[in-house]
Formats: structure tokens, C-alpha cells, sequence
């Protein structure tokens, strides 16, 4: 049976929950400060690294609960590919954000 459209979005979401987690667990990790959407002004300013090591682990429980829900076989087929585009998405989009940002800081 074709998936349907839900589950292909379930699967986008997958990819972006996953790795939206990774930039914020390895700063939560390394007792850093990263902006986060509890930050003030949020996604700008930074949060604690404990914030961001709460943040990275909900985002990996909500990718896997996805996951668990609409399940992606690797290889040549809609999921997957739905999975790589929600990381893809999502990396662009916060490496032009956040470098928005880094490129500022550097300035000053």
C-alpha cells in the first residue's frame, strides 16, 4: 500500500526533529550557551546549556516517536527521501539564519 501524505509529512518531520537536535545537544553538551526558542529575543539570543540539553533531547524523543509512527526504510523511495529533505530543509535554513548571526558577532 502507498504511504499516504501524512506519513510522508510524519517522515519530513523525522528528519528535521533529528537533526534540529544535534546542534543543541552539542552545545548543551559542552556546557555552552546556543540560541534556542526560549532564548530572549528567541532563536537570536542564547540559552544555557542545560536549556539546550533539554531542547536536543525533546527533539530527539519527537523525531523518534515519528519515527515509531511512520517508520522509513533506507534507500530509493519516498520516505527516505521525505526524511532527507526535512534535514536538508532544516540545515539550510539555520545555517543561513544562525550564520546571520556569527557573521554579525564577528564584526563587532
Amino acid at each position: 500500500m502507498e504511504p499516504t501524505t501524512l506519513v510522508y509529512l510524519q517522515q519530513f518531520l523525522v528528519g528535521m526533529f533529528l537533526l534540529n537536535s544535534v546542534p543543541h545537544l552539542a552545545a548543551g553538551l559542552q556546557g555552552r550557551t546556543f540560541p534556542s526558542p526560549f532564548a530572549n529575543p528567541p532563536t537570536i539570543g542564547h540559552s544555557s546549556a542545560l536549556v539546550n540539553v533539554f531542547w536536543g533531547l525533546f527533539n530527539v524523543v519527537a523525531g523518534l516517536v515519528l519515527l515509531d509512527m511512520a517508520p522509513i526504510t533506507i534507500g530509493y523511495n519516498g520516505g527516505f527521501i521525505a526524511a532527507i529533505a526535512g534535514a536538508l530543509g532544516t540545515g539550510v535554513f539555520l545555517a543561513l539564519h544562525f550564520g546571520k548571526f556569527a557573521w554579525r558577532n564577528q564584526k563587532q
